[in-house]
């Protein structure tokens, strides 16, 4: 039995990208219809749609449908959930590593859907400002823990690429709610992520 990948996209939204996507090669001066581009049309829009898809996904439903009852009073942490992205101003990739941690309050959650949350949000256009703050958001009013941390640290194709073309250049932003608002319980936190 031979693989077979299995993707389900629109047909309706899947043509008209691959309208536009033809227009976009046609315009930067490339032969849509060359031989090893006649099908990037339809590849891209088949990709956007899939790099985007996070839009018709409710990451509390995630959270819901693994929510426990328990009496665990300590940090959980997740750390280095691979992330990629696409950056709302410039359409390119910025990709990196996701660290959350929660303090439950009676509830726990399973540990899988915590990496699928930040797919959830980091499959939409984005800045990484509001991407640290959506996964926040969505952990401490759903699980409602007594405290919540995210950190994403990220590297940005528009500042490599184009623009100031910094190759080096990383990006750090992160959020804390309720007990990680103390110094103390930070930065045992802070300390724990550390590479």
């Amino acid at each position: 039995m031979s693989y077979q990948l299995f993707e389900e996209y629109k047909s309706e939204t899947t043509s008209d990208l691959k309208e536009n996507y033809y227009n976009i090669l046609e315009s930067v001066g490339e032969d849509p219809l060359r031989n090893g581009i006649v099908k990037t049309p339809e590849r891209a829009s088949k990709a956007m749609q899939f790099l985007t898809q996070g839009y018709n996904i409710d990451p509390t439903e995630i959270l819901n449908s693994a929510m426990f009852d328990e009496e665990y009073h300590d940090t959980v942490i997740v750390k280095d959930i691979e992330l990629y992205s696409l950056c709302e101003h410039h359409m390119l990739p910025f990709f990196g590593k996701a660290h959350i941690a929660y303090i439950p309050n009676g509830k726990i959650v399973g540990l899988s859907k915590l990496p699928r949350v930040v797919d959830v949000f980091a499959r939409r256009l984005q800045v990484q400002e509001r991407l640290t703050h959506d996964i926040l958001e969505c952990i401490n009013q759903t699980l409602q823990p007594k405290g919540v941390a995210v950190v994403i640290e990220a590297q940005h194709m528009c500042m490599m690429m184009r623009g100031v073309q910094k190759q080096n250049s990383a990006t750090t932003t992160s959020g804390f709610r309720g007990e990680f608002e103390n110094i103390s319980t930070r930065d045992e936190f802070l300390k724990l992520i550390e590479h």
